[in-house]
C-alpha cells in the first residue's frame, strides 16, 4: 500500500506503507541513532511528532518488550529508508510492523531521508501529515494547515495515578512529565524508594508523601505548555532536593526565572557531545528535545551553568547557587554505549544525603506532640486532603 507525507512547505514524500492505516499529523522530527529505534518508538517524549530515523535500515533486530522506556508508543508516525520486515535477533517478540499496527501507528518506508533530513536541518522542524488515504495534494495540504499541533501531550503521556517501586533506602518522588523506565530503573537499582506521581501534582501533595528528594522527570513538548509544573518547583525548591531530567531541567529553569526558547531542529540522538565545565571532560550523551534554556536569561536568576553542548554550545546542565537541586538537559538514563554520564544518579543521592545530614528531621512523634499542644497541624504537614485527591493505582 502507499504512503505519503505532506509537509507544511507542500514537499511530499511518497512511499510503501507498513504499520496502521490512515491520517496522522504532527511534528516532523529526525533522530541520528544508528541503533536504539524500538527506545525511540516507546520514549513518551516523542509524543505529537513524526520521527524520522536518519539509519538507513530499521527493524532489523525487531521488537522486544522488555527494552521499552514506557508502556506504549508515542509517536504519531514513523519515517524510514528501508523497513526490515523479517528481524533476525534471538531476543526478538515481533517486528516493527506489527508494533506500530497493535498501536495504531501509521509507518513509511522507501523515504529518501536524507532529503527529509536536510530540509528539516535547512528549514527548521515542520508540521507534517503522513496518510494511507487516496485524497489529492491540494486537500491534504489544506486539512494540514488546517489542524493545529498538540499542546497537551504532558497531560496525554503521564501518569494519572500515583504508584511505587519500593525501595529501602532514600524515598525519591518523581514527577512524571513522560518519565523513561531507565530513570526508575536508575533509581531503584541505588536502592531508592521510589513514588511515581502524575504531572499536575501540587507541591502540598508532594510534601505529604514525605519525600528525601525529588526528580523531574522529561517530557513532551514546550515546557511552557505546563505552567503549573513550574508553579509547583518554585514552592518546593529549598525544601527538597531536586534533580531535573530534559523537561525537567527546562522547567527547574523557568521555576528559578530564566527562560526557554525553541531549537531550529533540536537535539535527537544518541552522539551528542556535552561538557562538563567543572572539569573540561566531554561526555557523548542521549538525547531528544526541541527547546532549550536561554542563555541570557541566566544573568538574573540564581543559577549558574555547569555543562554545555559542545557542538552548537548551548546549555546542558544547570545548578542553584543555594538550594541543592541541578539539572541536565540530556539523557544519564540513557546509555548509547557509554554509562558515563550515569555518575548523576550517585551525585543526586550523595545529595540527599547530606542534605539530611545537614538538616535533620524532627522526630514526627515530636512534631505531632508538639503541634497537639497548639492546635495545629504537625510541622510540615498540609491540610488533610480532600478524598480522591490523590488517586492511586490498583493492583
Amino acid at each position: 500500500m502507499q504512503a505519503r507525507l505532506i509537509l507544511e512547505d507542500g514537499t511530499i514524500f511518497t512511499g510503501k506503507a507498513f504499520g496502521s492505516e490512515g491520517e496522522s499529523t504532527g511534528e516532523v522530527v529526525f533522530n541520528t541513532g544508528i541503533t536504539g529505534y524500538q527506545e525511540v518508538l516507546s520514549d513518551p517524549s516523542y509524543c505529537g511528532q513524526i520521527v524520522t530515523m536518519t539509519y538507513p535500515l530499521i527493524g532489523n533486530y525487531g521488537i522486544t518488550r522488555d527494552d521499552f522506556e514506557s508502556i506504549r508508543p508515542f509517536v504519531h508516525g514513523f519515517v524510514v529508508r528501508e523497513h526490515e520486515t523479517v528481524p533476525s535477533n534471538w531476543r526478538a517478540e515481533y517486528s516493527v510492523d506489527s508494533l506500530l499496527k497493535e498501536y495504531g501507528i501509521i509507518g513509511i518506508s522507501g523515504v529518501d531521508t536524507r532529503m527529509l533530513t536536510r530540509l528539516i536541518r535547512h528549514h527548521g522542524v515542520m508540521k507534517g501529515l503522513l496518510t494511507t488515504s487516496n485524497k489529492s495534494a491540494a486537500e491534504l495540504l489544506e486539512q494540514l494547515k488546517a489542524t493545529p499541533l498538540m499542546t497537551d501531550q504532558v497531560a496525554r503521556v503521564s501518569t494519572k495515578s500515583v504508584f511505587s517501586c519500593p525501595g529501602s533506602k532514600e524515598r525519591v518522588v518523581v514527577v512524571d512529565f513522560g518519565a523513561k523506565s531507565g530513570i526508575i530503573r536508575d533509581l531503584t537499582s541505588r536502592g531508592c524508594d521510589v513514588v511515581v506521581v502524575p504531572q499536575d501534582t501540587t507541591a502540598d501533595q508532594i510534601r505529604r508523601l514525605a519525600p528525601d528528594g525529588i526528580m523531574l522527570s522529561n517530557g513532551p513538548g514546550d515546557p511552557k505548555d505546563v505552567p503549573h509544573a513550574a508553579k509547583m518547583i518554585s514552592e518546593i525548591l529549598g525544601e527538597f532536593p531536586i534533580f531535573g531530567i530534559c523537561l525537567g531541567h527546562q522547567l527547574l529553569a523557568l521555576a528559578c526565572g530564566a527562560d526557554t526558547e525553541k531549537l531550529k531542529f533540536g537535539h535527537r540522538g544518541g552522539n551528542h557531545p556535552v561538557k562538563d565545565l567543572s572539569t573540561n571532560r566531554c561526555y557523548i550523551t542521549s538525547q531528544n528535545h526541541g527547546y532549550t534554556v536561554k542563555e541570557e536569561s541566566i544573568a538574573n536568576t540564581e543559577l549558574e551553568v555547569t555543562h554545555i553542548n559542545n557542538n552548537d554550545h548551548t546549555i546542558e546542565g544547570l545548578k542553584h547557587k543555594k538550594h541543592p537541586a541541578f539539572s541536565v538537559q540530556y539523557h544519564p538514563e540513557a546509555a548509547p554505549g557509554p554509562y558515563d554520564s550515569s555518575y548523576l544518579f550517585d551525585d543526586f543521592v550523595a545529595m540527599i544525603r547530606d542534605f539530611k545530614e545537614a538538616k535533620p528531621k524532627v522526630p514526627r512523634q515530636a512534631q505531632i506532640s508538639a503541634a497537639s499542644k497548639l492546635g495545629a497541624q504537625p510541622a510540615g504537614s498540609a491540610a488533610p486532603a480532600s478524598k480522591g485527591e490523590l488517586h492511586y493505582a490498583k493492583k
